[in-house]
């Protein structure tokens, strides 16, 4: 089961995170094909501090967002997460499944290669997951069924928690947003 409301957090610039603020602008979805969720605007699901760690990462490495990052800061947002892809979900975790197949499918018959979840123990590069979500979204479209607004998923990230240790030290949920109608308002966290 799904939360109806959630609040999310987005790392970004201090300039972007004005802009959004004021009304001016909605924060940009991303489209890498590493996404770990697929296309979509990224947040942390309750944690401004994990969404903080990730600006400042991003800060020291331009690659990693859309736009560059100078001053690391932090958007909160209240999301309505509407037809939610909830991996959280076996039906949602079956479907992703049944996509791989047809995705490796495709690829066989087409005699190409399929993506790989590369980099570290961590895999960052989710090229794999990105396309099976992305392929999911297609068969989803080319079916008449409803599209998803959201896609939720939780992530063992980093070194173990202590040793022999069944949790990771940035274990998170992470929230993408297909539809920013699902954005029902922006706010400036209180602390970070």
């Amino acid at each position: 089961m799904q939360p109806s409301f959630v609040l999310a957090f987005h790392g970004c610039d201090e300039a972007t995170a004005e802009k959004v603020l004021a009304g001016k602008e909605h924060l940009k979805p991303s489209r890498k094909p590493y996404d770990w969720l697929g296309n979509g605007i990224y947040f942390w699901e309750s944690s401004p501090q994990r969404a903080l760690e990730w600006a400042q990462e991003a800060a020291l490495n331009p690659a990693k967002t859309v736009g560059s990052i100078t001053k690391p800061t932090v958007v909160g947002a209240i999301l309505d997460l509407g037809v939610c892809c909830n991996l959280f979900d076996s039906a949602a975790l079956s479907e992703m499944a049944t996509s791989h197949e047809l995705l490796a499918w495709s690829h066989d018959i087409a005699k190409t290669v399929m993506p790989d979840n590369v980099f570290g123990p961590d895999r960052v590069l989710r090229n794999l997951d990105c396309a099976v979500i992305e392929y999911m979204h297609g068969v989803r479209q080319d079916q008449a069924l409803l599209s998803y607004d959201t896609v939720r998923a939780a992530f063992g990230e980093g070194d173990k928690l202590y040793p022999n240790a069944g949790l990771t030290a940035r274990n998170h949920i992470q929230i993408s947003v297909r539809n920013t109608e699902c954005i029902k308002g922006y706010f400036r966290p209180l602390e970070v």
